[in-house]
């Protein structure tokens, strides 16, 4: 299995730091969980049951007007592979989430890794070009007209766009969700990242309805629990907690920037959600991060960091004494 954040438990005991003394800012969620009524217990005592609102909740949110819940946006990350025939040509911009890769190319597609450059000149030999936007790692960010006019070409002879939108909530304007309908377009939505609740195990698919049909027969019945779907009926609805969140998620990206900065270390790219340091340095700053019990997440491909939100003022009064911390040490 790939490495990803949020491997908590590792780092505590490869630094011998207690769990409970960590800062972890490795995953890329927002640092305030959406809040929710207790679940109640009829939800847990029932099997999961897709007529209760929240399919057509999702699509009001997004702009959608087919929408599909699945546990995680993983679950589809796996099995839209298995949508096409072996040996399709597949684009990935890179470097992206690494899952995607991994996915199609178990499925038996050829896979062809592309700079942002390099998508325009390849997309001819393309019968399906998949990229994140904001990306993850690098917070690089595609504007919708060129996207649209990329799945026109793909769509022209029965290809797909697949744009992972996992960390677009805080940028609705970037978002494909109101042209998923078209053939060819897969739009992928997470909910665990923007909501604070990755444990909730819930995603979205956006797309025209034949495929989504074809994508749940894959899935099987009950894919999604009974208690995250009600969760996720609860968040999405709350319109006063999305705008705080949008708001607070903005502030603090950008007090990051700036705090990075201040220390000497300029962001390459971010979102709402993380900022990103590519530097030959990745590595050793980890480790110097690590050792203070902060977790970050550490990408080889290219040499980088991705630094996610503190929550609370302590936590940021944390990472700046880490930071300045560096001035006396030699990454």
């Amino acid at each position: 299995m790939l490495e990803h954040g949020g491997r908590l438990r590792a780092a505590a005991q490869q630094y011998g730091i207690p769990l409970a003394d960590w800062l972890d800012l490795s995953t890329g969620l927002a640092p305030w969980p959406f809040e929710f009524p207790a679940v109640p217990p009829s939800v847990w005592q029932r099997l999961p049951e897709s007529e209760d609102g929240l399919a057509a909740v999702a699509a009001q949110r997004y702009g959608a007007q087919s929408v599909l819940p699945v546990a995680g946006a993983q679950a589809a990350i796996q099995l839209l592979p298995q949508l096409r025939s072996a040996g399709s040509r597949v684009g990935i911009v890179s470097p992206c989430y690494a899952e995607h890769a991994q996915a199609w190319q178990r499925a038996g597609h050829q896979l062809l890794e592309l700079s942002d450059d390099a998508v325009e000149a390849a997309l001819e030999q393309l019968d399906v070009l998949l990229l994140v936007n904001p990306n993850n790692p690098t917070g690089r960010v595609f504007a919708p007209e060129q996207l649209l006019d990329w799945h026109e070409r793909l769509a022209a002879r029965g290809g797909w766009l697949v744009v992972d939108e996992a960390f677009i909530d805080a940028t609705p304007e970037l978002s494909l969700a109101a042209y998923s309908q078209l053939p060819g377009l897969i739009v992928l939505r997470s909910f665990g990242k923007f909501y604070g609740l990755a444990g909730v195990r819930l995603g979205f698919v956006l797309a025209e309805q034949r495929l989504l049909d074809q994508l749940n027969e894959r899935l099987g019945p009950w894919a999604v629990s009974g208690p995250a779907r009600w969760i996720g009926l609860a968040c999405l609805a709350d319109e006063a907690a999305h705008r705080q969140q949008s708001l607070r998620l903005q502030q603090a990206s950008q007090r990051l920037v700036t705090l990075l900065a201040e220390h000497g270390l300029a962001a390459q790219g971010g979102c709402g959600l993380f900022q990103w340091l590519h530097t030959p340095k990745a590595a050793a700053l980890q480790q110097h991060f690590a050792q203070r019990g902060i977790l970050l997440r550490h990408f080889t491909q290219p040499q980088s960091l991705r630094f996610g939100l503190p929550a609370s003022e302590a936590d940021w009064q944390r990472l700046r004494l880490a930071l300045d911390d560096l001035s006396g040490s030699k990454p």
